[in-house]
């Protein structure tokens, strides 16, 4: 699922191919990691007749679940040679990339150290929020799971309802557990999977 973008221009003319080239990007971005929540590109023109480097700056603000702020930004107002529009966002996307990387694989050598890999569970949508692209779910033991669209498998998000019943995995992050997976098993009104949870007379706890 594409990630929302938001694009905003000052002093640069808004074309096809430039918002080609960064929906392209932006793509590219979400290949190493699924579950980003935002992003928000500024493409700036500051000078009009610089003598070297570029006239533009283009900023890349992202961010990841459950607080992380990435922030990458090019204008290479060094170079000798004048640099065009194109390669400052690249530039930009380029250190984005890294960035994205480096805390994907953050998280998911924490994932590993803590819980060794995640478990499979089975759980109940108990609350959505479709404009914001996130809900909770909640286990047999009443503890409430955090979710993003981008975590729900096949682009399910848009399926799920209060009561869908699904199989998830979970870490514990600084704001608490967050499900890095989520995959429907049952619309409500069916069982989940294999076990005994009936969701149209949900266990004690459940709401």
């Amino acid at each position: 699922m594409k990630i929302p973008v938001e694009i905003s221009y000052r002093g640069v003319e808004k074309t096809d191919t430039i918002e080609t080239l960064i929906d392209e990007k932006v793509a590219k971005l979400e290949k190493f990691c699924n579950y980003l929540n935002s992003c928000h590109i500024a493409v700036e023109k500051i000078h009009d007749r610089p003598r070297s480097g570029s006239p533009y700056r283009v900023r890349i603000d992202i961010t990841v679940p459950p607080s992380h702020e990435l922030v990458a930004e090019s204008n290479p107002a060094e170079q000798n040679q004048y640099v065009e529009l194109d390669r400052v966002i690249r530039d930009a996307f380029s250190k984005a990339e890294r960035q994205v990387k480096e805390l994907s694989r953050q998280q998911r050598d924490s994932d590993q150290a803590k819980s060794g890999a995640a478990q499979d569970t089975e759980a109940l949508v108990v609350r959505l929020f479709p404009e914001q692209d996130y809900g909770f779910l909640k286990t047999l033991d009443g503890e409430e799971i955090y979710f993003h669209r981008n975590s729900v498998l096949h682009n399910d998000f848009e399926r799920l309802a209060v009561g869908t019943g699904v199989r998830y995995s979970a870490i514990e992050d600084d704001q608490g557990p967050r499900a890095t997976t989520v995959q429907i098993v049952d619309k409500p009104g069916a069982n989940v999977g294999k076990s005994d949870i009936n969701l149209v007379e949900p266990p004690l706890g459940w709401e």
